[in-house]
């Protein structure tokens, strides 16, 4: 595929995914996307990988979000319809599908090992889960679902102060590419300092 289709397949993978994913937010939406898209192509400039393969898995790697979809996780199935109605060659369809399938952070030790191009986007995909963005889209998350924040006093319910602690400490240890390590540091040590001021703020306001 030349330089011009792949450029053009880009482009209209992304127009689709757009309108896809219209009006889906709670940190999951477009903007999501769009920020993975753009660490993955920074992290590729430095790591290497197929640019097209990699663009693509950004884009498509939420178009079915089980969130979105009665909690069917419908991603890689989505991105193989996408790209086949694009005419996108077979091997492509199919990388592009496995390195959807199996990169979340829920697929845990059932995910199939990943090519360089899947450890780009999925450091890409974990990186927006830290930093400022990764504590607005904690707060965006609990809001449209009906999850607090904090609870001072409970080790049981599901709060966004506990899932800081239950997931997102944990991304810097799991990436991929030391590109992603070193964007990784700055991120995690904002929302650190973060928690300890909200924590700070809110000792006796209760």
């Amino acid at each position: 595929m030349d330089v011009l289709l792949k450029e053009s397949l880009v482009a209209r993978t992304e127009a689709i995914v757009r309108e896809r994913m219209d009006g889906q937010a709670a940190g999951h939406g477009m903007d999501h996307v769009v920020r993975v898209l753009k660490s993955a192509r920074a992290i590729q400039s430095e790591t290497g990988g197929d640019r097209v393969t990699v663009e693509l898995a950004a884009l498509l790697h939420d178009v079915g979000d089980a969130k979105f979809h009665d909690g069917v996780e419908r991603s890689a199935e989505f991105a193989r319809e996408i790209l086949g109605e694009l005419d996108a060659d077979d091997e492509l369809v199919d990388h592009v599908a496995h390195i959807v399938d199996n990169i979340s952070f829920r697929k845990g030790v059932d995910a199939s090992e990943l090519s360089l191009e899947g450890k780009i986007v999925q450091d890409a995909d974990r990186l927006d889960a830290l930093g400022a963005i990764g504590i607005v889209r904690t707060i965006e998350y609990g809001a449209a679902f009906g999850q607090p924040f904090y609870l001072p006093g409970s080790d049981e319910a599901k709060t966004g102060v506990g899932h800081f602690h239950e997931k997102l400490f944990k991304l810097k240890g799991l990436m991929n590419t030391d590109a992603a390590r070193r964007m990784a540091v700055d991120r995690e040590q904002f929302m650190r300092q973060f928690l300890d001021q909200f924590l700070s703020e809110c000792d006796g306001s209760y």
